[in-house]
């Protein structure tokens, strides 16, 4: 897997800051951790009974009407400030005694809503009696809640069922719910010990008139619901469930929601029925847990809705301290001090070590490479950098050296070229001063034949100031081209023409082969006959004596519409280690300075160049003793219509 000077990097920074989070935090723990678990257990403690207080003030009355004395009390006890808003922040109560109050925070401890309690703080300030599984408060009872003359009236019952118990043996007390119903418990939690007893409950189970108007009220709400959704409704028991009829409890009283097993029992006739008619059937819902779950959702939603009327609306509760601070402030001791000092100097020594440690490795292949760069700039020889591995800066490193040797490559091109120009530019010049002193000395007699020595050696010249020039516009991007449509095959045979003559001197076949009308393209025409007899000059000067120089032009088979133009001949060929640098200035397969087969060495490097002026690319291939083939590749035009 690469080595990543990044990852590293970002590994060593991650080290660090995980250190320096640890220790921090393990200092931070053990310093505060005492003062703030005895400061959130007061605290919480005290904002339980707040919320428990209010929540019990809101499940009793329908409005916060005269919750202020309440709400003042509070403060009193537990010696901070509260504060009851409504939910749009209007303020319902509050306990600041300063002429202007501070700003409340922008979040509420809590809010105060009996149909939907928090259960944490309820749990804590109901001293673990828990909440419905509804979330509504059990002191909200609503309807449910017993008349004073129903509830002594179930009080004498209680207590004498409770007299029974205690002459049976059986310990047994009365407890009172919200709603005012009595109801025995009995000591242990264990009711079946009361059945072997003569002493029936079931007297206090039996729901009041009161009672049972409230519970078909709630059913009806349930029922609405279950049909919306497209279910059957259910027949509420006094505690809420359905299914058989059950007789513990009431709403309001504690007891989950949760569905009964049915068990063969009489079908209930309405009280209005007429007489003589039999009542429907109550149809018991199919037993499933997704249908339970419907049911105890309905029945939840149509207490809330039965309750709301009943209950006060909810509220924003705020606690802090009078000055606004949310948690008391303290002091750490020298002990305390000196540890965190200590930790932080060890932190940051860690630090700067890794620091170091990672800067002098990634500083120290930087130097190499800037040593090497200012020698290169000062004239030296260019060198090489070691390369110490392969992340970013290994790349570099080696990038480096790859451009050390390529520049190394083109300084040596550069004095082979300078060398190359002066003595191609010398050898005609040498002549043509050679036979001018000559004649000058009487030596020679300046005839026809003399003046056409002279003119051929000046032609020479001419044509490699020409080369030089059009090499130095190509490689300065100002060659400039005329573009027009162009028939290659028309063009092929101008070429041919061309040089007929010289391949028929040197008992060379040159012949085109190319479709008529031919492949379109659209270049510059003159340019591009330069190209093409820069290959055939130098295909003829190669081939031997009853060799052949075909030209051929074709449309590429591969969908792009490129019209190749090939030049193949039957002459010595190239040599594999020397067909890469055909393409080179100055470059001759001969290396001997004898000139024996002409050429400047330009020629392949002109045609290179103007093809990659018009857009395309030149390619060579060749089998020593068999021949050579050279191809260009041209963008391609669809011929024009007649």
């Amino acid at each position: 897997m690469r080595r990543s000077l990044l990852g590293r990097l970002l590994a060593v920074s991650a080290l660090v800051a995980a250190c320096s989070v640890a220790a921090t935090a393990w200092i931070a723990v053990q310093t505060t951790s005492g003062a703030i678990k005895q400061e959130q257990g007061q605290n919480l403690t005290a904002d339980a009974r707040i919320y428990d207080t209010l929540l019990d003030y809101a499940a009793r009355n329908p409005t916060w009407d005269g919750v202020g004395a309440t709400v003042r009390e509070l403060a009193r006890e537990s010696g901070r400030r509260v504060a009851l808003t409504t939910q749009g922040r209007q303020p319902l109560a509050d306990s600041a005694t300063a002429a202007t109050a501070p700003a409340l925070p922008p979040q509420a401890s809590a809010v105060v809503d009996p149909l939907s309690v928090d259960t944490v703080l309820a749990a804590r300030g109901t001293d673990g009696q828990g909440t419905a599984a509804d979330r509504i408060d059990p002191r909200a009872v609503g309807p449910f809640r017993l008349s004073a003359t129903d509830s002594k009236t179930l009080r004498r019952t209680a207590d004498a069922k409770v007299e029974c118990l205690n002459r049976a043996g059986i310990a047994s007390d009365v407890v009172v719910g919200a709603s005012g119903r009595p109801r025995v418990q009995i000591v242990g939690n264990d009711p079946e010990r009361a059945l072997g007893t003569r002493c029936d409950l079931a007297a206090l189970d039996t729901p009041t008139r009161s009672e049972q108007k409230a519970l078909d009220a709630l059913t009806e709400l349930a029922d609405a619901c279950l049909k919306r959704q497209g279910r059957e409704g259910v027949q509420l028991n006094s505690d809420l469930s359905w299914g058989d009829p059950a007789s513990s409890t009431v709403p309001g009283e504690p007891g989950p929601l949760v569905p009964r097993v049915p068990l063969p029992a009489p079908v209930p006739t309405p009280r209005d029925a007429p007489a003589g008619d039999t009542a429907p059937s109550v149809v018991t819902p199919e037993r499933t847990g997704e249908n339970d779950r419907a049911i105890a959702s309905c029945v939840s939603a149509a207490r809330s809705e039965q309750l709301s009327s009943y209950v006060a609306s909810p509220a924003l509760l705020f606690i802090g301290d009078e000055g606004g601070a949310t948690l008391p402030g303290f002091d750490l001791s020298p002990a305390n001090t000196a540890r965190i000092a200590g930790a932080a100097a060890l932190v940051l020594a860690l630090t700067v070590g890794a620091s170091v440690f990672a800067g002098a490795r990634l500083v120290r292949p930087l130097h190499a490479l800037t040593g090497a760069a200012q020698r290169m700039r000062d004239g030296e020889q260019p060198e090489s950098v070691p390369v110490s591995g392969d992340d970013e800066v290994g790349r570099l490193a080696a990038a480096f050296n790859d451009m050390s040797a390529h520049r190394a490559r083109l300084e040596e091109q550069r004095k082979a070229m300078v060398s190359d120009v002066a003595h191609e530019l010398r050898t005609p010049l040498s002549n043509i001063r050679g036979w001018l002193e000559a004649a000058q000395d009487g030596l020679a007699d300046p005839d026809p034949a003399f003046v056409s020595s002279l003119l051929e050696e000046a032609v020479l010249l001419q044509h490699i100031i020409d080369d030089l020039q059009d090499l130095a516009a190509a490689d300065a991007g100002v060659l400039r081209l005329h573009p027009g449509s162009v028939e290659i095959r028309e063009l092929l045979s101008q070429v041919a023409a061309a040089h007929q003559a010289r391949a028929e001197n040197a008992g060379v076949t040159l012949a085109v082969t190319a479709t008529a009308p031919g492949p379109a393209l659209r270049a510059d025409p003159v340019r591009l006959r330069q190209a093409v007899g820069n290959l055939v000059s130098n295909a003829v000067r190669h081939t031997p004596e009853g060799g052949r120089v075909t030209l051929r032009a074709y449309v590429c088979d591969e969908g792009d519409g490129a019209v190749l133009v090939e030049v193949a001949d039957t002459g010595s060929g190239i040599p594999s280690e020397d067909l890469p640098h055909v393409f080179d200035r100055f470059w001759r397969a001969e290396k001997s300075r004898s000139r024996r087969t002409g050429g400047s060495g330009l020629g392949l490097a002109i045609v290179r160049k103007l093809v990659e002026a018009h857009g395309g690319t030149v390619d060579a291939t060749s089998v020593e003793g068999e021949g050579s083939t050279f191809v260009l590749r041209l963008p391609g035009t669809t011929p024009s219509g007649p």
